[in-house]
């Protein structure tokens, strides 16, 4: 155990000692702790004993928290003390975090490691008696504790004849602390928080040969900067000449490049005279570090000759565009890496408090203000600066105020991010900033590459250039930077309708309620949460002639709410150059009068259609992708989807009055359709033809309770690509059709579908996995299923299954049989040929006897035949382990060989 030398809570600890005391306190451990005081280490060691059974206390637990590196010293009496296995366990929690970069090294004092990974010996005999004495909870997580510890790299003293003096052990112990120390230092520089693991790999780059130019590369305010001039720093007393130029951008443009680089040229070869070209050989007997600080184009990199440098030149180059970096012949490219949460709090609370803790008082408001930061070092330094010597109050004020506007300093140092960019992609910036940040990477590719030309390749420069990042698949920005784009915005104009993208609530509803919309209007995006009503009228739309995006969403919690008035009329007049359409809770009562031909995207959840245009309208469907009717529980039919030909996604989950989604007699060609999903449509009966619909991988029936059959036996289906089926809770569903042709299926939901008899052959479906065939709730399934040779386990409990048949054998590799509660009355002779059978469940089936001579089965370990109706069972088993017979009208208690 270990206790505090210091009364100061806050006093920071560079190695915890964790020890037994009374086995090694005044032997081993007291001479390591010598040594490692020697070294001049602050080491936390026990001076007090705590009695045995004793709460951890919250001093130890603030040294942990508090120390770099815990050392322990695990002799045979370590785990008899509560509060040392409390003290490995709050270790062991700080190990497993990710961000933690907390040290764990055990020292096995003369106890076996192999006692300490499996909680034998001795430490068995101590978890034993405090299993009486503590909780659950507490037992299974230090015994988790315990076990990790055993595991861990360390040193193992034995202590015979033959082994080594403890002091050399103690040598090298103290030499590897300082190592891990020194290796795992973080700088103390408020400027340099968290840049130590990028440093260090740049200083490997620096000593590798064949590396020349090394770019860095990182949005505005991440630090690239101050991580080349961390590197600079560190290595220029190696370098013949060295340079730092900052803002190569800036100073070519005002003095221009010719100017510039014979200034350069003047101080890298101490000449102060004019420099004319045989300044080549010169360089060329020179080893010179140079560092380019924010270069935008390519040139800028090798305006002053470095080609010519000597060897072992390098050249650190940062710049926000890849791009750049690459055509400049970078050899290696560092993308810099933004502030983890650790080391954003330590930043933020250096400028805002001049402190290395947060008040706790404060600790609320300062995750606001560093979750908005997004580990940005630039925002994070403004931002505590700003608040510094501030109250609570005004705090409070300022989180309010971070959505409105950014700050004035950050936004031009993030504006110049925009500079070089050309229409497009300052468009594409605005729209994502504005309209679609968060929206999946995929699906706003689809939308924007329908109006401008080369879209995903300017999405792709904007990454480049730090301005968009793709998160998860999603398209994202930093918080700042998305600020910025509706600033940019909000200058268009100080009246609203005369602004190119909507977003803000109180605008948008003067625009739409007052029919002040112009054709300058491309996008509008409501947040319903921020607003208490709005009206429209038939015409809300009609000047908007180049509006281009609509979206209206309501969070799930406030969809019953309604907040949308469509002034009694049946439909909006929408704009023809409408490319997105998400509109929750449409309150009209179709789209009709709207041409969507160039639509991409139509999401209109929960609202009140009852149909999407007239079965009889002519409609251009060619650019539609993705539709999204879901929970419209007025919409009795999809009408007319023979133009939708590129659509790739039609989802109408929960439309209660959808009774078919087209008729027999359409001819759809929906070739490129990939998911459908019409699950929880109580009145839908039928799933129709879908043999035009080639190339789909998804299909979502689940609780879709009136759901009688699918597509007909005869219809030619090629469902190649078909992946996934649910027909989960589909009570009515009684056959599914062939699925010979699905040769890729790989999950099959039929769970609850109480109505269901057989299921079609699928021992050919080498894709489907035991996991991912749900079976569970066919109460009606007569049949034994024929399902995949390589099947582990098959679960078919209270089904109909009256026989296990023959087809059992081709299941050789089957592991467990669960046919519990079944109507299983015969078992195949053909069960003995399954050799890894472990488990078999028989319990509560009519099955009366027994016969076979399960001597074959000789892996069987658990055999379970409870409540069912066997008389007679003949089981000689060595490996049995488990018999369960319990209720049965036994008339011989059967013969058990002996293990």
């Amino acid at each position: 155990m270990a206790s505090s030398s210091s009364s100061s809570r806050q006093m920071k600890h560079q190695v915890f000692l964790s020890f037994r005391g009374e086995d090694t306190r005044l032997n081993f451990t007291v001479h390591l702790l010598q040594a490692l005081k020697d070294k001049g280490l602050n080491v936390f060691f026990d001076e007090e004993k705590l009695e045995k059974g004793e709460e951890l206390s919250h001093a130890l637990s603030q040294a942990i928290a508090a120390s770099d590196l815990s050392i322990l010293v695990l002799s045979k009496d370590y785990a008899s003390s509560q509060s040392c296995l409390a003290e490995l366990s709050d270790i062991m929690d700080r190990k497993r975090k990710p961000t933690d970069k907390h040290i764990v090294l055990p020292i096995f004092y003369h106890v076996d490691p192999s006692d300490v990974r499996n909680i034998g010996g001795t430490f068995k005999t101590s978890f034993e008696e405090h299993e009486s004495k503590r909780p659950i909870e507490d037992m299974k997580r230090w015994k988790v504790a315990f076990a990790e510890i055993g595991a861990s790299k360390g040193w193992h003293i034995e202590g015979g004849k033959s082994d080594r003096f403890e002091t050399e052990y103690i040598k090298d112990v103290v030499e590897y602390v300082l190592k891990k120390l020194n290796s795992n230092c973080r700088s103390v520089s408020e400027e340099l928080v968290g840049i130590d693991d990028q440093k260090k790999k740049l200083l490997v780059l620096i000593e590798q040969a064949g590396i020349h130019v090394i770019g860095l590369w990182g949005m505005s305010g991440i630090g690239k900067t101050t991580l080349a001039d961390a590197v600079y720093k560190e290595v220029s007393p190696k370098f013949e000449c060295s340079l730092f130029l900052q803002n190569i951008s800036e100073k070519i443009k005002k003095q221009g490049s010719e100017s510039l680089r014979n200034e350069l040229l003047s101080k890298l070869l101490n000449n102060t005279l004019s420099i004319g070209y045989p300044y080549h050989e010169r360089l060329n007997n020179k080893k010179i570090l140079l560092v380019f600080d924010d270069v935008t184009d390519p040139d800028q990199m090798d305006f002053v000759g470095v080609k010519y440098f000597g060897p072992g030149s390098k050249i650190i180059v940062t710049s926000r565009d890849i791009q750049v970096l690459r055509n400049g012949g970078a050899n290696h490219i560092h993308e810099v890496k933004k502030l983890n949460m650790n080391d954003s709090f330590q930043l933020f609370s250096t400028y805002a408090f001049q402190l290395l803790n947060l008040p706790v008082d404060f600790k609320y408001l300062s995750f606001k203000f560093v979750e908005y930061a997004q580990g940005n070092p630039l925002a994070l330094k403004v931002l505590g600066l700003k608040l510094y010597t501030k109250s609570i109050k005004e705090w409070k004020s300022e989180v309010t105020k971070l959505k409105q506007c950014g700050e004035i300093k950050l936004s031009h140092i993030l504006k110049s991010s925009l500079d070089g960019l050309d229409e497009i992609e300052k468009n594409i910036f605005l729209d994502v900033a504005c309209i679609f940040k968060g929206q999946h990477l995929n699906y706003v590719e689809k939308i924007l590459n329908n109006y401008y030309k080369g879209a995903r390749c300017g999405i792709s420069k904007l990454v480049g250039k730090c301005l968009l990042e793709v998160k998860y698949e999603s398209i994202s920005m930093h918080g700042m930077l998305e600020e910025m784009g509706k600033d940019i915005v909000m200058q268009e104009s100080e009246y609203p309708g005369k602004r190119s993208r909507l977003w803000n609530c109180k605008d948008v509803e003067e625009v739409i309620s007052y029919d002040k919309g112009t054709d300058l209007i491309k996008g509008i995006k409501v947040d319903m949460t921020e607003v208490d009503s709005l009206q429209f009228c038939a015409t809300a739309f009609e000047k908007m002639h180049k509006l281009r995006y609509i979206n209206i969403s309501f969070p799930k919690k406030m969809l019953w709410l309604k907040k949308l008035y469509a002034n009694q009329v049946e439909s909006i007049s929408l704009p023809d150059e409408l490319r997105f359409l998400r509109w929750d809770v449409y309150p009209f009562k179709s789209l009709s009068g709207f041409n969507p031909k160039n639509l991409v995207v139509l999401k209109l959840l929960h609202g009140n259609m009852e149909q999407l245009w007239n079965e009889d309208d002519d409609m251009n469907l060619t650019n539609l992708r993705e539709i999204d009717v879901s929970y419209c529980k007025n919409l009795r039919k999809m009408h007319n989807l023979s133009g939708a030909i590129n659509l790739e996604l039609l989802r109408c989950i929960g439309c209660e009055s959808l009774v078919e989604l087209w008729s027999e007699d359409d001819h759809i060609e929906l070739v490129n359709l990939r998911e459908i999903y019409v699950s929880e449509c109580k009145n839908i009966r039928k799933i129709c033809n879908l043999s035009r619909a080639i190339n789909l991988e998804f299909l979502d029936c689940s609780y879709s309770k009136s759901l009688v059959e699918l597509w007909n036996e005869d219809d030619r289906m090629d469902l190649v690509h078909l992946r996934k089926i649910y027909f989960d809770g589909c009570v009515n569903l009684r056959k599914i059709p062939n699925l010979s042709r699905a040769i890729n299926l790989e999950f099959l939901g039929c769970s609850n579908c109480k109505s269901l008899v057989e299921l079609p052959c699928l021992n050919h479906l080498a894709s489907l996995h035991q996991y991912s065939l749900r079976l569970n709730g066919c109460y009606s399934l007569k049949k034994f299923p024929k399902v995949p040779r390589p099947f582990c386990s098959l679960d078919l409990p209270e089904t109909k299954v009256e026989e296990v048949s023959d087809s059992i054998k081709d299941l050789h590799k089957l592991e467990t049989l669960w046919l519990g509660k079944s109507k299983v009355k015969k078992v195949s002779i053909n069960i003995l040929k399954l050799e890894f059978l472990r488990k078999l469940d028989l319990s509560g089936c009519p099955i009366e006897e027994v016969s076979l001579p399960f001597d074959p089965l000789c892996n069987l370990q658990h055999l379970k035949m409870s409540g069912s109706a066997v008389k007679n069972v003949s089981i000689k088993l060595e490996s049995l382990r488990k018999l369960n017979l319990s209720g049965c009208p036994m008339v011989k208690f059967p013969e058990i060989q002996e293990a």
